[in-house]
């Protein structure tokens, strides 16, 4: 464009810009068409309408298409008009765009109303009074769909590029965005009509694509909307341009064909499905299997049966493609005679995959073939190596164990210890019978003979036998409980740990108190005075075994404390957990002989206390209701009596250390006050005001 080579330019937009629906890119065809076009005159501008025409009708729902919208409308504005039917034409013209532009959700919807609304007014008035209450519900709508719909715009990465997914947390947001955005879109939020609705959702998914071009979910789920709508050939091409986007993917091949099956078209159907064989060389048992499967559908058993024939020469063709045509012809065609021939066909090529052997002994089991079967087992396991065979073992012993009698179980059972004796599946210790057998003789499905902690239980003993000879460390040996094969007993333990595992040194652990300084070790206490034991009860035996530090802070802390509150802490329990026990603690605060405290002893300072005695153990296991706490409201004067104040003021001037004031008012708050401290005072120094009864309430 900026050579003015015109031609080049058309060649470019003719290739990009039906395959990229960004607002950036169309605005930017506009300006070049607008500028071709600026000198051809009425022709010109014709040329220019359509072209916004086309491209309002690609990229007009798009939620950042406001400015495309006002610069048409000025487009419009601006065309001349010689005649007053010219200029009617013109006004028509504008209010169509304007109308189709305010019930588009746009970031410019508000704007663009405004306009309109000047518009119309400038028009004429009456006739706008009409037209705007008409359009008003549908603004209102198209405005509340915008701001739910910014929502799940603004999550999208729009400068994003198409690369195939690496796994990225920023990729997985995006796809999660856009199912969001998609998912919205379908439930129709502005409840217009199907087909404006559908337009919507088409528009939102070839953006998706524009950016999630590699993800073949979202090219399936695109398919799949245009095939649930009804649109059979839309979801045709989305599936044929999800092929060219990802050549290499057999799910959107198999999909695709799917489709084109069920509506009937056989042949593309059968095109698809050469498609995925390919050349003959790279083709996977996958591709041989689902073209039988197709032919049989379709063309019937002959054709089947032909290209199983020509399928079982290519050298890609494994035991799957046996076991698949076997079943068919044995479920589908109703001939065990020729799957039982398939079987044996098989097993000359692939005596040795374990995973055939299984497949086979499953059909004869349905056909109640047990000699045949008995016979298979004897053959698989005389060829198969020891450390190979250990599954077809577990199904020889299923096997007698349900259908044989009690010698035969028992004969294979030994049989199979003696067999994997070498192989690690089975320690030497394991050919002794032991319990663990029978809990797997006599189990059926989920149901065993024993509980499921006395199956952890065998399971743990059958690994430590296992292990016994090993060079286990402790630790490991007492914590990691360890797992049992089904090799040997079919057990399988809820606690499945590897011996290889290694586990912390619980013995070692401590309990974590934040207060503790890196590197301090074990809290050592002193004698405070009047409480000789105090050192002992108070020292942690579970932090002392860490280290043989002193931390000086603690016994600063101790001196500090008052006697009684040593005491106290000197009669608890130590504590094995982060929670000790309440009912102890309560039981150890009310047995306690916690001594009052000496003025100058501590650092505290000093409480004057009443002369009434604390009250004995004895008199504090009484029960409660024999000494009721009595209610706050109970140390409430009585309005008007003025002696009963001065009583009760001579009473609490021997514990005050200072008078009262005389105010009643000040006399009431603080009775108050004290007569609920005098509930939840300490049973042992019991309440200023009233000490015989807060001594009590033990």
């Amino acid at each position: 464009m900026v050579v003015n080579n015109d031609e080049a330019t058309k060649q470019i937009f003719s290739r990009c810009l039906l395959n990229c629906l960004q607002i950036p890119l169309w605005r930017c065809y506009i300006r070049f068409i607008r500028k071709v076009n600026d000198k051809k005159g009425v022709e010109g501008q014709e040329e220019t309408r359509k072209a916004f025409d086309f491209m309002l009708s690609y990229v007009g729902a798009d939620i950042a298409s406001g400015p495309v919208w006002m610069e048409y409308i000025t487009f419009l504005k601006s065309l001349p008009a010689l005649s007053t039917q010219e200029e009617s034409q013109r006004m028509i013209a504008v209010r169509k765009v304007y109308q189709k532009a305010i019930v588009t959700p746009t970031h410019h919807i508000e704007q663009l109303w405004k306009e309109y609304e000047n518009f119309e007014n400038s028009v004429s008035r009456q006739l706008a009074k009409g037209l705007l209450s008409e359009y008003q519900p549908k603004f209102n709508s198209a405005r509340a769909v915008y701001r739910e719909r910014k929502k799940y715009v603004d999550g999208i990465d729009w400068n994003m590029l198409a690369v195939p997914p690496t796994g990225s947390y920023k990729e997985e947001l995006q796809w999660m965005a856009w199912k969001k955005l998609l998912a919205f879109e379908k439930g129709n939020p502005q409840r217009i009509d199907n087909g404006s609705s559908n337009k919507r959702i088409i528009f939102t998914y070839e953006q998706c694509l524009m950016y999630l071009y590699h993800y073949p979910d979202l090219w399936y789920d695109y398919a799949m909307w245009h095939a649930k709508s009804g649109s059979i050939d839309a979801a045709i091409k989305v599936f044929q341009r999800s092929l060219k986007a990802l050549p290499d993917s057999e799910m959107l091949r198999y999909a695709y064909g799917e489709l084109e099956e069920s509506r009937g078209a056989i042949q593309p159907t059968k095109k698809i499905y050469e498609s995925l064989l390919g050349d003959g060389v790279n083709t996977t048992a996958l591709a041989h299997i689902q073209f039988i499967r197709f032919l049989r559908r379709t063309e019937g058993v002959e054709a089947a049966r032909k290209y199983f024939l020509d399928a079982r020469k290519s050298p890609n063709c494994t035991y799957h493609v046996y076991v698949a045509y076997a079943m068919m012809a044995f479920c589908l065609d109703k001939d065990p005679k020729m799957a039982h021939n398939v079987f044996e066909a098989g097993l000359k090529r692939f005596m040795h995959e374990p995973v055939y052997i299984l497949e086979y002994a499953d059909f004869l089991t349905r056909l109640n073939d047990d000699r045949n079967i008995r016979a298979l087992f004897e053959r698989a396991l005389s060829s198969l190596p020891s450390e190979e065979s250990v599954e077809v073992w577990k199904r020889f012993t299923s096997f007698e164990q349900t259908y044989g009698d009690l010698a035969s179980m028992l004969k294979v059972e030994r049989r199979k210890k003696e067999a994997l004796s070498g192989t690690g599946e089975e320690g030497p210790s394991s050919l002794e019978s032991s319990l663990q057998d029978v809990a797997s003789r006599y189990s059926f499905m989920d149901l065993w003979p024993c509980s499921s902690k006395e199956l952890d239980h065998l399971a743990r003993q059958e690994w430590l036998a296992k292990n016994i000879n090993k060079k286990v460390e402790k630790s490991t040996m007492l914590n990691g409980l360890g797992f049992v094969d089904e090799g040997s007993t079919g057990l399988t333990s809820n606690l499945a740990v590897s011996s290889k595992v290694v586990y912390p040194d619980t013995n070692q652990m401590v309990i974590y108190d934040p207060r503790q300084k890196p590197g301090a070790g074990n809290f050592q206490t002193t004698t405070a005075a009047g409480v000789p034991t105090a050192s002992k009860s108070l020292s942690n035996p579970v932090i002392a075994a860490v280290g043989g530090q002193t931390m000086s802070a603690f016994d600063e802390i101790l001196e500090a404390t008052p006697p009684a509150l040593v005491a106290f802490l000197s009669n608890l329990p130590v504590v094995e957990g982060p929670i000790p026990d309440v009912d102890v603690v309560l039981s150890i605060c009310l047995q306690s002989d916690v001594p009052a405290p000496q003025p100058g002893k501590s650092g505290a300072a000093p409480m004057p206390l009443p002369s009434i005695p604390a009250p004995s153990t004895s008199d504090l296991s009484v029960s409660s209701k024999s000494h009721p706490i009595p209610s706050a409201s109970s140390f409430k004067p009585a309005r008007g009596k003025r002696k009963q104040f001065d009583r009760q003021e001579e009473e609490e001037a021997s514990v005050q250390s200072h008078p009262l004031p005389r105010d009643a008012f000040r006399i009431r708050q603080i009775q108050k006050a004290r007569g609920t401290a005098s509930q939840t005072g300490s049973a042992s120094y019991g309440s200023a005001i009233s000490g015989d009864l807060s001594g009590s309430t033990g």
